[in-house]
């Protein structure tokens, strides 16, 4: 009740300074206290400039896509909508559950996105959603640790591996636990294949179970050089996040495998300590970076919005104006808009090491991931038959026939 309130009085406080009008506007949003502070201001900014009332309804990420699933099927959803990126193909399968940006190029400034960028909002071919911000995932590793050891950070995993039991008594090199363990496995597999775990064209598994098989057996060996915990060794401590481990903070875990736009969860408990990203770690005969990179999130238009014109040049404004990335900042990650990342950078306005790993991110070779890498059911097989291997209850090859097999019924429906 308390959130429900707040929301209403955020709404009503940008009403009142603008009448009523046919153009009125509702923006939905996810997200912390300070990000709902900056863009109740940058809305406020953008709509007295071009003269709209903006209603904000805005929620922690608890709960918000079956807000959002609620309102959709009800046709009650705002006009503009922050969209998480793994939701395009559960709102928007054939590309008609949005509104088609590209009909409003005149309004939104789209020169100032890649190709690429803006590949990531598209559905069938649709331009659904503009990403606000890119992400993606990087290798950091604690140079305080390395340094103190005589040791260089590593440039591959052979250098991870020859780093257990020099780093210090009982400092592990990495660390790959639950969700860090599936993305270290496809990673391993895109780099070995150069394809995507989804077929764009068939929606299908792209990868043979022989060469899924060969990604777990590498993430077991790390196990076994020692380079990284066991999967049991985690689960007996809790599965807690490796940003709230004690072992993290004091630096006996010295590496892992994030997104660039969380750099600050991590690095903040290491106090002094130093974390810096490296260029992707490669298996032996990689034929790209395997890099995954993805927008953070997208602004996207209700195909039902009675004004769209309007809410384009909302967008427009939080995307590219110069005083709403001013008061927006990284709020929502490096913005993707070519314009608003030059003046927050020319500003300083970015950490210096959360710049180098986005730069690593830009720069990273891979195919364009599917949104449905992260369809709920295939993160679940994922990781359900990564710790069954891990268990011993089963074969990594006999586990990559059954993954395969159960993805592939999972993605039959959005064939």
């Amino acid at each position: 009740m308390k959130l429900l309130t707040t929301t209403i009085l955020s709404a009503g406080l940008l009403a009142g300074t603008v009448p009523a009008q046919a153009d009125s506007l509702r923006m939905s949003w996810w997200g912390g206290d300070a990000r709902h502070a900056q863009t109740q201001e940058a809305l406020a900014v953008c709509g007295q400039k071009h003269g709209h009332q903006i209603a904000a309804e805005f929620t922690g990420w608890a709960g918000h896509q079956e807000r959002i699933t609620t309102q959709i099927a009800g046709r009650t959803e705002a006009d503009i909508m922050q969209i998480n990126w793994p939701w395009l193909p559960l709102f928007s399968r054939d590309g008609s559950g949005f509104a088609d940006l590209r009909e409003y190029s005149d309004i939104i400034d789209l020169s100032q996105f890649t190709d690429e960028q803006l590949a990531g909002g598209e559905m069938n071919g649709v331009l659904n959603g503009i990403p606000t911000a890119e992400t993606g995932r990087v290798y950091f590793f604690n140079k305080t640790v390395y340094d103190a050891a005589g040791l260089p950070l590593p440039t591959n995993w052979d250098e991870v591996r020859a780093a257990a039991g020099k780093l210090g008594d009982g400092v592990m090199p990495f660390e790959a636990q639950g969700l860090n363990a599936i993305f270290l496995v496809s990673t391993t597999v895109t780099q070995m294949t150069g394809k995507d775990l989804i077929d764009p064209e068939t929606t299908t598994v792209a990868w043979t179970p022989e060469e899924l098989a060969e990604g777990i057996r590498f993430y077991q060996s790390l196990v076994e050089d020692g380079a990284i915990r066991s999967w049991q060794q985690v689960a007996g401590e809790g599965n807690i996040e490796l940003f709230e481990m004690r072992p993290w903070a004091e630096g006996r875990i010295a590496g892992t495998y994030e997104w660039d736009s969380a750099y600050a969860k991590y690095a903040d408990p290491l106090g002094e300590q130093e974390l810096v990203p490296v260029p992707m770690l490669q298996v032996d005969g990689a034929v790209n970076d395997g890099t995954y990179r993805k927008p953070s999130m997208l602004f996207a238009i209700s195909k039902n919005a009675r004004n769209p014109q309007a809410a384009a040049q909302i967008i427009d404004c939080l995307l590219n104006d110069p005083e709403a990335v001013d008061i927006l900042k990284d709020s929502r990650g490096i913005p993707a808009s070519k314009v608003a990342a030059a003046r927050l950078a020319e500003q300083g306005g970015i950490d210096p090491n959360v710049q180098a790993a986005h730069d690593l991110v830009l720069e990273g070779k891979g195919p364009i991931p599917s949104p449905l890498n992260e369809h709920p059911k295939v993160r679940e097989v994922f990781g359900d038959y990564l710790e069954a291997v891990a268990y011993d209850q089963i074969s990594a090859d006999d586990a990559a026939a059954e993954m395969i097999d159960e993805i592939d019924r999972a993605l039959r429906s959005f064939r």
